[in-house]
């Protein structure tokens, strides 16, 4: 008998896995001392300012003051200043390319009731479905035939998609294998995880099963606006979802992933929370996030907060606080997604995010089962729908490498190994190689004719730089990396450094 939801949902929060990591009963985010440091850090001095652009580009993590100073910038040559320094960071810690994922929404039935979310339990409107595992499997052959092999996996939080339910799909997902249009063998190479914030026990489970970055958003950092977004289910527990990545850790789960959504309260603060909470990863675990995600609201089934927000952040102030992630949490990857319409895209990659998606498709079953978008059946409207071709085109034009490369979590560069090799620059280095040599099976299995000739332009330039620079020139590195190159043109695949 499957157990009903309110007696799942009392089982949900162990408060004794949230008082673990609270300083003298108190968390992390405190509102008087955030808004004190906005407040008290204005400045357009240039010597200040550079002096603290010096430090991002030195990849260590600034303090809340000198967040709080470029966040308040008002001179616009400056914020120049700021964006090419931001692509500076980027190119310095992950060098020059864009890793693409693509999302699978495998539940949107939901015990929560997020007023601005279309998943939400009492939204009636909403189409609700649960893939099966049959299901999943045929979503993966669709993806895999776009070219993908990285995915997040998606799912709303109730007991239809519950833990079990979770690891069944990841290894649905897993098993699967394909073949590409010129018949060579694929497959997903790595599931990081959306979902619900969860106990430790349940935490160690998806580790088991090969996650690799666990997500969770906190929304909002503000208290009073996220008791506000979040009436009812058990995502009303601000304290359970601040602390998430911190099981995750004790879970063994040293790939994190967070992220607010903006327009719901000040983007200036939000900012400051995950600042905040890069901190305090970083002083409990010496390990702070992988990734930092920065949704905008975008329109909603059943729901009217996306337009009546008195917070939505314009294009313009999107770019900013992009651009002071960047700079504040030097190390860590941005996510850019297809919510945005592309050409915020394109603009604020340009600004130093590492991560994006394409051919995406939201709606429960999407992939398969191609449509336009349906509100009424999936979570929020997507801003870009373009195809992974597209997209890939459009950043060769930029000069940019598309790179599918998991390589660094299958060798074990994670958490605090990933983290030095990230603030020494080296593991950008790594990232290169193997970048190239995902490129480089991209262009030749799946692109369009006019991509792979643009691709094979950047894959030029980029074998050039890395014959030319001394660290591949140590050892056995740049033999590797040539023999490797040589046989993927010759047809094998999933080779990495």
């Amino acid at each position: 008998m499957p157990v009903p939801a309110a007696q799942w949902c009392s089982g949900i929060i162990k408060n004794d896995q949230i008082e673990k990591y609270l300083i003298n009963g108190k968390d992390f985010i405190d509102e008087e001392i955030i808004n004190k440091a906005l407040s008290s850090n204005h400045t357009n001095d240039k010597s200040r300012v550079r002096d603290i652009l010096q430090k991002s580009l030195e990849i260590k993590i600034l303090t809340p003051e000198e967040t709080a100073v470029l966040l308040n910038i008002t001179d616009n040559d400056l914020w120049e200043e700021m964006y090419a320094a931001g692509l500076e960071v980027k190119r310095k810690v992950y060098d020059n390319r864009i890793v693409f994922f693509a999302p699978l929404y495998c539940s949107n039935v939901c015990v929560n009731g997020c007023r601005y979310c279309g998943f939400r339990s009492d939204n009636s409107s909403e189409i609700r479905k649960t893939l099966t595992m049959e299901e999943i499997r045929e979503e993966t052959v669709s993806l895999l035939a776009e070219g993908h092999k990285r995915m997040i996996i998606v799912f709303g939080e109730h007991p239809r998609s519950d833990i079990d339910y979770m690891c069944d799909a990841m290894n649905a997902v897993y098993s699967v294998k394909g073949v590409s249009p010129r018949n060579t063998e694929t497959s997903i190479r790595r599931i990081n995880v959306n979902a619900a914030p969860m106990s430790t026990e349940k935490l160690r489970k998806l580790k088991d099963v090969g996650i690799g970055t666990y997500q969770v958003f906190q929304e909002t950092y503000h208290k009073p606006t996220y008791s506000e977004m979040h009436p009812s289910g058990p995502k009303q527990d601000y304290r359970w979802r601040l602390y998430a990545m911190h099981r995750a850790m004790d879970a063994g789960i040293d790939d994190m992933g967070i992220g607010a959504l903006f327009g719901l309260y000040d983007w200036k603060f939000e900012v400051m929370g995950l600042l905040y909470h890069a901190l305090d990863l970083e002083r409990q675990f010496s390990i702070g996030p992988h990734t930092v995600s920065f949704p905008r609201l975008t329109p909603a089934s059943g729901s009217t907060i996306p337009e009546k927000s008195g917070y939505l952040v314009t294009d313009e102030h999107f770019k900013k606080l992009v651009t002071v992630l960047r700079l504040a949490i030097p190390y860590t990857g941005l996510i850019i997604t297809a919510r945005e319409r592309p050409e915020i895209r394109m603009d604020v990659m340009k600004v130093g995010c590492t991560q994006t998606d394409a051919s995406s498709k939201i709606e429960i079953g999407g992939y398969s089962n191609s449509a336009d978008q349906e509100l009424k059946k999936q979570q929020f409207l997507l801003g870009d729908t373009r195809s992974l071709d597209e997209v890939t085109k459009e950043l060769a034009q930029m000069g940019m490498i598309t790179s599918f490369c998991t390589a660094g979590y299958r060798c074990g560069r994670t958490g605090s190994k990933i983290m030095g090799l990230l603030h020494n620059g080296i593991e950008g280095k790594f990232c290169k190689l193997n970048a190239v040599l995902t490129y480089r099976e991209y262009l030749d299995d799946y692109a369009s004719e006019e991509t792979r000739a643009l691709g094979e332009q950047v894959i030029a330039r980029e074998l050039s730089m890395i014959d030319e620079m001394d660290f591949y020139k140590k050892g056995n590195l740049l033999n590797n990396f040539h023999e490797y190159y040589e046989e993927i043109k010759k047809g094998k695949r999933d080779l990495f450094i």
